[in-house]
């Protein structure tokens, strides 16, 4: 069989990065992608050195809704067939719908949800005609509730997951699988990056982003449809299930800090 190629968006730092060591511990040949060009050479060099891979980079904003189809010709150009896509760039926002910035929020959905569907549909043809391959589309526990005070956010997770889903049963028996991973908070630059009010709170019950890159990896290796990291994750996923929809939503209301 020859060396897979997997294309990581979101790569130069967190669950991204970590995701790309694991691929490189396949032995794979890997695409990285994210804005930060120089974190994103100091990561392939690592990589090339670690385990003797072949790595690229592609320095890309996915908040740009050309930036799929520049990617593709890049890929094309330099002579890549994607075999897996790892979908794991993405943002998010803590406030008040009305009071965030709306071109803020619509950045968020074009790199949560535009640019994954964007990215997955050019590349997915690909994988079912050579019958390999598989899509890897990093999601949320947020995925499986409401968020007032991060409205958009847990909304477009909520997206990944249903697509992530469909696009699984779609694809059964082609030989390509698709693998969707909800993770809880984790200690990245998530937090930081989105103003969250409860930032302290999140650090105390968060996950290492190499623990949830290395339980995504063997879920999609195993090709799982759903993996929620970790059991302190997975329990309130399910109690959402048998909790009112009202009362859901005014907790999540308070766990975010919305007014």
């Amino acid at each position: 069989m020859s060396v897979e190629t997997v294309l990581v968006t979101g790569a130069s730092s967190g669950i991204g990065l970590e995701l790309a060591r694991c691929f490189a511990a396949d032995g794979c040949r890997l695409a990285l992608v994210a804005r930060k060009g120089d974190a994103l050479e100091a990561l392939a060099t690592k990589l090339r050195k670690a385990h003797k891979i072949q790595a690229q980079v592609f320095t890309a904003d996915l908040a740009h809704p050309e930036t799929p189809t520049r990617l593709l010709a890049h890929l094309l150009s330099a002579g890549l067939k994607v075999d897996v896509l790892v979908n794991n760039a993405g943002f998010g926002a803590q406030g008040r719908f009305v009071e965030l910035p709306l071109a803020r929020q619509l950045e968020m959905l074009q790199v949560n949800i535009t640019s994954l569907t964007h990215l997955t549909r050019l590349l997915l043809p690909g994988m079912v005609e050579r019958r390999r391959g598989g899509v890897l589309n990093v999601a949320s526990t947020a995925a499986f509730q409401p968020g007032p005070g991060m409205a958009v956010y847990y909304a477009t997770k909520a997206y990944v997951l249903s697509f992530s889903e469909a696009l699984a049963e779609e694809l059964a028996g082609t030989g390509v699988t698709v693998t969707a991973s909800c993770p809880g908070p984790t200690a990245t630059n998530f937090g930081a990056a989105a103003s969250m009010k409860t930032l302290g709170l999140v650090k105390k019950i968060s996950m290492s982003p190499e623990s949830v890159a290395r339980i995504s990896h063997q879920a999609f290796r195993r090709g799982k449809v759903i993996v929620i990291t970790g059991f302190r994750n997975q329990l309130p996923a399910f109690l959402v299930r048998l909790v009112p929809r009202a009362a859901v939503r005014k907790i999540a209301r308070r766990l975010n800090n919305a007014s």
